[in-house]
């Protein structure tokens, strides 16, 4: 006789039925949530003189951290850019195609002025207001960020031509995101990228062969030559060095022409990278390339320094942003996830480490905003704080950048398995953090750029101190480190270029911690990172370290968990 399975022998599965899937001790999704949600970037928006903007910082925070954009990130990093050299006739056309989510994510960072729209805003803070909106948006995919940089940065640069920044500026300092290669005149927004490094010498760019040669028509000229790192291929506009007669020159070179042909601007290829995908990082070609010069010939690095200046305060935010991303990632984790009979929040090793890498955003983050407030009163006209700042942006971008890779390590590792998975998210946070370190110089021409400043001008040194001057006598430990940082500037070797920037950059962390963070923040930063008691590695903050409060400042109810996570079941 047949058996139909209700005649089946029935096995006993225990308390759990049949389920095999059961999920539990699980986090549930931490979107939506409010990326602007941090108290450290709301005290240094106000402190730096943007305080007017705190709505629209909450409200881009919770855009941020929606699901949809949160969703568009994750597409815009799966789907990555494809390179056309020719079209289906044989016509070299040399375009990227992305995918929509990418489209998206760039139309509403530009709309959010996070490319050029602050050189169009004649009100005091509006540089900082740029920099809180990128350490927001930042907790969206990273690639995104490269064009809108580089478009804010080339403002300046563009300056030192003004018949050109006439015609360009309008469209760079736009809010509207116009893709696809047009005349750039007749476009509403314009994006600019820039073409500085050669297989031959990477940042030493007074090695580049790319050459210009003047044409019959005064301050145009034509280029030969190939660039190493070029991103952003799909930019209107790119600020690009080459040799002219009287040395290396910086040209503005439009990706179509005037007249509405396309400029010779051929993608050899598409760099495989180790950090995002979403952005196309290319290898062009200049071949007959027409180009407008910028600024004096010969004068190229000269010219395009103040743009090198800005996309550094951009490594720094963006690895701050990072460092707050993660930090974020792994609370929610640890909030709702339990081992060994206790939820990792409440376990103490877990506090330290979570309280260690808050410490160390909140000193990132406020780092970040007083660079772009010193960038945002030297750009008005104060010469202390562009002498500030011609210091401080190299180290911080030294520091800051350097401390990133480590930090989301750490930040991973909070996670365990589930951070090790891509569909986490992590991984692509971990592998974007060393590019931030490497991209406008790596550490070691960040280090020799501070020493040079400081042998180049007493000013800028005497800039720093004046800074440091401000806590003097607030914490023992601070003035001893001034004290040694003094000392050790007084060596000026350019193998001790590293420990002198990293101590230069601890020093003005801490002295703005000791001027504007809790006693429990700033003590547990003075304590490890000036005086020594601290391990080498995160989560080894001393036993008197207010972890509590310092916790209580970074993540939602100090950490804690809010909310039984719930248990999901399977659909029947």
């Amino acid at each position: 006789m047949a058996t139909t399975p209700a005649d089946e022998p029935r096995q006993d599965f225990g308390a759990h039925g049949g389920a095999t899937h059961d999920v539990t001790n699980q986090p549930p999704p931490l979107t939506p949530y409010d990326a602007s949600d941090d108290t450290a970037l709301l005290e240094g928006l106000r402190r730096e003189g943007a305080g007017r903007a705190e709505e629209e910082l909450r409200r881009i925070g919770r855009l941020a951290g929606s699901a949809q954009v949160q969703e568009w990130s994750d597409q815009a990093n799966r789907h990555e850019p494809e390179l056309r050299t020719h079209d289906r006739y044989g016509h070299r056309v040399d375009e990227v195609e992305f995918h929509p989510s990418w489209h998206h994510l760039m139309r509403a960072a530009v709309a959010e002025g996070l490319a050029a729209a602050p050189w169009a805003d004649g009100r005091p803070g509006a540089h900082v207001v740029r920099t809180a909106k990128g350490l927001v948006w930042g907790h969206t995919e990273a690639g995104h960020g490269c064009p809108t940089s580089m478009t804010y940065a080339a403002v300046p640069a563009l300056r030192r031509q003004p018949e050109l920044a006439k015609v360009y500026e309008p469209g760079l300092t736009s809010r509207e995101y116009e893709p696809g290669l047009r005349v750039p005149a007749g476009k509403r927004g314009l994006l600019a990228g820039m073409g500085m490094t050669e297989k031959q010498g990477g940042s030493d760019v007074r090695t580049n062969t790319t050459s210009a040669a003047p044409t019959a028509e005064p301050g145009v000229y034509t280029l030969r030559g190939h660039k190493w790192f070029t991103s952003a291929p799909m930019c209107d506009v790119f600020l690009v060095l080459a040799q002219a007669p009287e040395g290396l020159s910086c040209f503005l070179v439009p990706r179509v022409l005037p007249d509405g042909t396309r400029n010779t601007f051929r993608i050899q290829r598409l760099k495989e990278k180790l950090g995002n995908r979403s952005n196309a990082s290319s290898e062009p070609e200049f071949d007959e390339t027409v180009a407008w010069l910028v600024g004096p010939e010969g004068q190229g690095v000269k010219t395009i320094i103040e743009m090198v200046n800005c996309t550094r305060l951009d490594c720094v935010m963006m690895s701050a942003a990072l460092m707050r991303k993660t930090l974020v990632e792994a609370g929610h984790h640890v909030r709702h996830r339990s081992a060994f009979g206790a939820r990792l929040v409440d376990q103490p090793l877990m506090r330290n480490v979570l309280a260690d890498l808050a410490l160390e955003s909140e000193a990132a983050t406020t780092l970040t905003l007083r660079l772009a407030g010193a960038a945002d009163r030297a750009v008005r006209g104060d010469a202390g704080e562009a002498a500030f700042r011609r210091i401080a942006t190299a180290v911080g971008k030294y520091w800051v950048t350097k401390r990133g890779p480590a930090f989301t390590a750490e930040a991973l590792e909070c996670l365990g398995g589930n951070g090790y998975v891509e569909e986490s998210g992590m991984p692509r946070h971990y592998r974007e953090a060393p590019l931030l370190s490497i991209w406008e110089g790596s550490g070691n021409v960040n280090a020799l750029d501070v020493l040079r400043a400081l042998g180049r001008d007493t000013a800028t040194a005497q800039a720093f101190f004046d800074e440091l001057a401000l806590t003097r006598g607030a914490d023992a430990r601070l003035d001893a480190a001034v004290a040694g940082l003094k000392d050790r500037l007084a060596e000026g070797s350019q193998a001790g270029a590293r420990r002198l920037v990293e101590r230069m950059a601890l020093t003005l962390q801490g002295s703005l911690l000791v001027r504007h963070a809790p006693s429990a923040v700033a003590d547990a930063f003075c304590a490890t990172r000036l005086g020594g008691d601290w391990g080498h590695a995160f989560g080894t903050l001393p036993a008197a370290a207010g972890l509590d409060a310092i916790l209580g400042r970074a993540l939602p109810d100090g950490g804690r968990p809010a909310v039984e996570p719930p248990r999901t079941r399977p659909s029947p």
